[in-house]
C-alpha cells in the first residue's frame, strides 16, 4: 500500500494494488481500514455466542458513527447508513431472539386460561366484540344523540342502530380523508401542532368510546362516562394544541441552527 495522495478538496486517495480508495477528510481513513477488521468467519471462529457478536457490532457501530461525525468534513453527510449483513441482521437477529423469548416464558409461565365450552342455547351476559373494535361498538351506543324531531311527532328520524351505524361511517370517511387534507412534510408533532392535536383527539376519543361500550362494566355513572367520551378528547386536543405551540419557536430555531452548522450559507 502507498502513501495517501492528497486531493484538491482535502480529501485523500491511496493506492492499493491498481485501485484507489478515497477517503473522507484526513491523512489516514476515518474508519480502521478492512484489514483490521475482523471477518464474520473470524468472529464466528472465536466461539464467544450472539451476545459477544451482537456487543461488538453496537460498539463498533457507536465508534464510527462518533469518529464520523467528529472528525469528518464532509458537511454534507447527514445519515450514516451501515450494511445489512451483518450489521443489520445481528441486530434484528438479537432483537428478534429477545422477543421471542419473552413470548415462550409468558406462555409457560402465564398459561392462557380456558374456559368451559359455550352453550349455544344460552345468551351470554354480556356480549362483546373483539377489543380492538370496542370503539366501533361503542359508536353504536350513541342513541341519546339521536334527535328527535317535531315534524314528526317526535319521534326519531331513525333508529338508534341505524345511526350508530351512520356513526362508524362518519368515523372511518374522517380517518380515510386526513391523509388527503394533510399532504405537509412534518416529521414531528411539534412542526404541525393542529394535526398533532386532531391526532390525539382521535385516540382519546377511541379509547373513551371502548369505555362506552363496556359501560356495563365500569363503576361509573352511565351518564357521566357519555359526557366524558366527548369532553376529555376536546380536553386532551387543546391541552396538546397550546404545549406544542409554545414549543414550536424554540424547536424551530434549533433545526435551523443545526441545518446551517450542516450547510453553511454560500
Amino acid at each position: 500500500m502507498t502513501e495517501p495522495e492528497p486531493t484538491d478538496d482535502g480529501s485523500t486517495e491511496e493506492s492499493t494494488g491498481g485501485d484507489t480508495l478515497r477517503t473522507d477528510g484526513g491523512e489516514m481513513g476515518i474508519v480502521p481500514p478492512d484489514d483490521e477488521t475482523p471477518t464474520w468467519s473470524e468472529r464466528k471462529e472465536r466461539r464467544q455466542g450472539l451476545a459477544r457478536t451482537t456487543y461488538e457490532y453496537f460498539e463498533r457501530s457507536r465508534r464510527e458513527d462518533q469518529d464520523l461525525r467528529e472528525e469528518s468534513d464532509y458537511i454534507e453527510r447527514d445519515v450514516l447508513g451501515f450494511p445489512t449483513w451483518p450489521h443489520e441482521v445481528v441486530r434484528n437477529l438479537a432483537l428478534t431472539s429477545f422477543f421471542v423469548g419473552m413470548l415462550l416464558f409468558l406462555a409457560a409461565a402465564l398459561p392462557p386460561h380456558i374456559g368451559a365450552p359455550a352453550n349455544s342455547g344460552v345468551t351470554p351476559s354480556t356480549i362483546l366484540p373483539d377489543w380492538y373494535l370496542y370503539w366501533s361498538f361503542g359508536l353504536l351506543k350513541l342513541g341519546p344523540l339521536n334527535p328527535d324531531l317535531a315534524l314528526l311527532g317526535g319521534q326519531k328520524l331513525m333508529a338508534d342502530r341505524t345511526f350508530g351505524v351512520l356513526a362508524n361511517l362518519v368515523v372511518v370517511g374522517a380517518i380515510a380523508v386526513v391523509p388527503f387534507i394533510n399532504k405537509g412534510s412534518a416529521r414531528r408533532p411539534v412542526e404541525q401542532p393542529f394535526w398533532a392535536a386532531v391526532g390525539v383527539f382521535g385516540v382519546i376519543l377511541s379509547v373513551t368510546l371502548a369505555a362506552l361500550s363496556i359501560k356495563n362494566l365500569l363503576p361509573l355513572d352511565s351518564h357521566l362516562l357519555f359526557d366524558l367520551t366527548f369532553l376529555l378528547p376536546f380536553v386532551g386536543a387543546t391541552v396538546t394544541y397550546a404545549a406544542l405551540k409554545s414549543m414550536r419557536e424554540g424547536y424551530m430555531f434549533e433545526l435551523n441552527r443545526r441545518y446551517y452548522r450542516l450547510r453553511p450559507p454560500k
